[in-house]
Parts: C-alpha cells; sequence; structure tokens
C-alpha cells in the first residue's frame, strides 16, 4: 500500500542545456533571462573576468514555469542560463529525449522560444516552428550537438536526467528528437561555487508500508499536516508510528510474549556542495550527504527468541522523494530512499520491559577534494532517556528502531548511510535451587543501554559531479556511542 503523494508539481519537467564549444557566437544580451527570473539567474551572468561565480542553492520554487538553458562551454564567460524548453520524453534504453517547447501558462501565453544558441553544423535556422528533417544539415533550435541536459523528473525520465546531445535525430509530433550519453555536472556548473543545505518537503514522500500497522504522519508551513500525529508533528517532519510482534522464545510463557512498538520522527535535508574549476576540469570541492534532526520513542517486551547467527531485521516502512535544488538555474535532482526497520537480537533467556525516548541529529556523506579523492563524513549526537527499564534472569537482548538512508543525483546512488539508534539490556547471575523443594533464588545485577551505531557507504556513482571514478566502495566508517541508561539487582 502506498501513501499517495505527488512528487513534483509541473515544474518537474525544468530542463537546462550547455551548447559545445565549436558553438557560433555567444547570444546576445536580449536573449538573456529576464531580470525577473531571479537570483540564481543573475549569478550565472557574471562577467567573464568577475570573480564572484557563486550560486543560490534553494529548493526549487514549485510555482516555476519550465524552463531550459544554453550557453557555449568553450568560451569565455558563457555560463548556463534558462530558456523555454522541456523533455517531453525519454526512453532510458536507447537514451533518446524528445525536447519540446514549453507548454502554455495559465494565461493561456506560450512559452518564450529557447535564446539563440550555436549548433556543430550550420546555423539555426529563424523560425522555430521550422522543422527540418531527419539528416538535415540545419539542426533544430531546441537542441543541437554537444548541449548538456539537466532536467528535473521527466516522463521516462522519474529521476531526472543529466545527459549530452550527441545527435539531432530530427523532428517529431511532441518537438525534436535527440541521442543522448551521460554527462557531469561539471559539464553545466563550470567554475562556479555553490552550497546549500535544504529541507525535504515531508508531503514529497511516497510510502510503502510493509507491516500492517504503520500510520504516517507529517506537517509543513502553512497549517498543512496529514496523519493520526499530524496536528502535533514539528513543522518538516515526516513521522511513522508501528507495532509489531517479534519472535518469542519457545519456552516464553504467554505473558512474555515478544513485541516491539514506537515512532521515528526524521526532519530530513539534503547538503550539497560545488566548487568548479571549469567544463572541462573535475572540480576543485564536492560534497553530498543527507542530515536532519531525528527523534524515535520504542519499547520492547517480553523474551525475544534467540537470535540465529545475524540480528533480525523487519523493515516496515519504504519511502521515497526526488527533490529538487535549483542550484542557480540548474536544477539538480537528488534521489532519497529511507527503509525504516526494527532490529532484535537475543539470546532466549531474557525478559525485558524497556522503554526509550531518543532525539538527536545525524549527518552522513562524502566530500571531494583534489588531493584525497573521496572521503566519508559521519556524525550523530543522540541523548535518549529511559521511561522505565527492567529486566529479569540472566541473558541479553538488544533491539533497534532505525532507517537505512541512499542518497544520490539523477537516478545514480552516491551515498548509502544506516542509523540505528537502540536498545540493549543485559543480565548477569546465579540461581539456586533449594533440596527442600522452595523456590529458586536468583542473585546478580542487571543493565540497560541506549546507544547508536552510523555506518555506510560510498559509492562510485558520486562521479556523477565530473571527479574521477571511484574504482570501489568506500566505507564510512563506523560511528559507535553507548551510554548506560538504567540498572539494577536480579534478586527473588
Amino acid at each position: 500500500m502506498r501513501h499517495g503523494r505527488a512528487l513534483l508539481p509541473a515544474f518537474a519537467v525544468t530542463s537546462l542545456f550547455l551548447a559545445a564549444a565549436c558553438s557560433s557566437t555567444a547570444p546576445s544580451a536580449t536573449d538573456r533571462p529576464a531580470a525577473g527570473a531571479g537570483q540564481q539567474v543573475r549569478a550565472t551572468e557574471q562577467p567573464a573576468g568577475g570573480t564572484d561565480h557563486s550560486l543560490t542553492v534553494a529548493a526549487a520554487p514549485t510555482a516555476a514555469a519550465t524552463a531550459t538553458a544554453t550557453a557555449s562551454p568553450g568560451r569565455s564567460g558563457q555560463r548556463a542560463r534558462k530558456t523555454s524548453l522541456t523533455v517531453s520524453s525519454y526512453d532510458g534504453h536507447t537514451r533518446r529525449a524528445v525536447i519540446a517547447d514549453q507548454p502554455k501558462g495559465k494565461d493561456g501565453s506560450p512559452g518564450s522560444p529557447a535564446p539563440s544558441a550555436g549548433s556543430s553544423g550550420p546555423s539555426a535556422p529563424s523560425s522555430s516552428a521550422s522543422t527540418p528533417s531527419a539528416g538535415s544539415s540545419a539542426a533544430p533550435r531546441r537542441a543541437a550537438v554537444g548541449d548538456v541536459i539537466a532536467s528535473a523528473p521527466a516522463p521516462g525520465a522519474p529521476h531526472g536526467l543529466l545527459a549530452k546531445v550527441t545527435k539531432v535525430i530530427g523532428e517529431t509530433h511532441g518537438g525534436t528528437e535527440v541521442q543522448t550519453e551521460p554527462a557531469t555536472l561539471n559539464a553545466l556548473l563550470g567554475d562556479a561555487t555553490a552550497k546549500g543545505d535544504v529541507p525535504v518537503d515531508p508531503s514529497s514522500f511516497t510510502v510503502e508500508k510493509l507491516l500492517p500497522d504503520v500510520r504516517v504522519s507529517w506537517a509543513k508551513t502553512g497549517d498543512v499536516h496529514a496523519g493520526p500525529k499530524g496536528a502535533t508533528v514539528p513543522l518538516g517532519s515526516l513521522r511513522l508510528d508501528v507495532g509489531a510482534e517479534v519472535p518469542t522464545a519457545k519456552d516464553a510463557p504467554a505473558s512474555a510474549t515478544a513485541s516491539v512498538h514506537g515512532f521515528v520522527q526524521v526532519a530530513p535535508q539534503v547538503d550539497f556542495a560545488y566548487g568548479g574549476a571549469g567544463t572541462d576540469a573535475p572540480p576543485g570541492s564536492a560534497y553530498l550527504g543527507v542530515s536532519g534532526d531525528w527523534t524515535s520513542g520504542w519499547a520492547i517486551k517480553g523474551r525475544a527468541a534467540a537470535a540465529t547467527g545475524t540480528p533480525l531485521r523487519i523493515p516496515f516502512a519504504k519511502l521515497h522523494a526526488d527533490p529538487v535544488l535549483q542550484v542557480g538555474p540548474v536544477p539538480v535532482v537528488v534521489n532519497l530512499d529511507l527503509t525504516c526497520y526494527v532490529q532484535i537480537s537475543a539470546d532466549g533467556r531474557v525478559t525485558v520491559d524497556v522503554e526509550q525516548s531518543l532525539k538527536g541529529d545525524f549527518k552522513a556523506g562524502g566530500t571531494f577534494g583534489p588531493a584525497r579523492g573521496w572521503t566519508p563524513v559521519s556524525s550523530s549526537h543522540m541523548s535518549s532517556t529511559p521511561v522505565h527499564a527492567s529486566v529479569t534472569a540472566a541473558g541479553d537482548v538488544k533491539t533497534a528502531l532505525g532507517a537505512e538512508a541512499t542518497v544520490g543525483l539523477y537516478g545514480t546512488v552516491g551515498v548509502t548511510a544506516d542509523l540505528a539508534p537502540y536498545l540493549r539490556g543485559e543480565a548477569s547471575g546465579t540461581l539456586t535451587a533449594a533440596s527442600d523443594h522452595s523456590e529458586p533464588k536468583a542473585t546478580g545485577t542487571w543493565a540497560v543501554y541506549g546507544g547508536v551505531d552510523l555506518s555506510g557507504t560510498l559509492r562510485l556513482q558520486l562521479s556523477i559531479f565530473g571527479t574521477p571514478v571511484v574504482q570501489r566502495s568506500i566505507p564510512l566508517g563506523a560511528l559507535h556511542r553507548e551510554w548506560r541508561l538504567a540498572g539494577g539487582s536480579l534478586s527473588s
């Protein structure tokens, strides 16, 4: 069952083009975006000799019109900028895309034509309505060989598209069909710099419930909320409540049936940074990661069955969103997946009744520098308070209510992080039986600990920034913290 939410509205087919170095003369000043296009566009229009090439990073505006951009990377001062084209369709098998004019706006006015752009062939015709046939020497105005397309989610490219035009095939009823190949972000961002942390709209997540007793709540600005806890969830947060039985030890009485229930509440944000060195060079720096505030509360009761080999992990919900970052005029599509789970490990002997609340933050990602290449970044600061805790009999049990997050760009996996706050209970002692058939006596100690484990992996697909390809997966490194919550004596 899916929690039906539209991922992104119509602006999500925004595209960017970057023409090849062999393009004709640079567009005139009249072809530049209007001043009303926003601060990000103005940042791309610095003079060639200027020193400020910083781009604003923000969530792409949901009400923005669809647009494209063109520039000539081989010419001094040329940068990606918006025009009025869209990616109307894409075939992932053939890597063919159809580029079309922007649909008419609500006021009925048509999208403005693309600015004059060079191509690798003869000059484009003056009329944007012209339709040269496939193989014609005149390339359509909508695209030219060497153009780089950066598109927000579009038909056939649900995770966005970053591609370079290798051939203009011709006109179709839907627009100009082109053949493409994969491209990298430095081809569009060039020597610009950008840095920002962008919250993910909680309503943009689709939620697949993997267990029957899962409830989803969220709240965002404008007093908009959903779910049974929506009215109390902090703005920008997504909450999942879950209750589940876990395998119980075979010899446990009915009163010791094992179960876990609780909630996870997270306010995720995407962290993005880029420090360019030119369209043909790897960036001087780059960063991609996920971070946010974390709140959870859960309880485990009963006597869980002994684990066989590895801890038992029970996923209870999968979440997905494709937030679009507006990096200057470029739509950078981030793909974010979260799998929330319950994990339990026990020896089948200890019976527990423990409840904990936990709050903190986390960060996981990868950072790039020329000297060290890609290196991991991970941190987590958590504090917890036991509501109540008790452990009976000797043994141990550990349970976690965590989430595995995957963040990437344009459908490629970049960083995988596993955040697992946990509860651990242990007891040790002796059991003495008397020969007079009186009740056995147990003596010893018990303790309950809270903790957090954070681990993950950097993937080779981070080369989409234009950095050298990582030939292997790089572990984030295991972050482990544990603290004592409560303790006492076993006696009977």
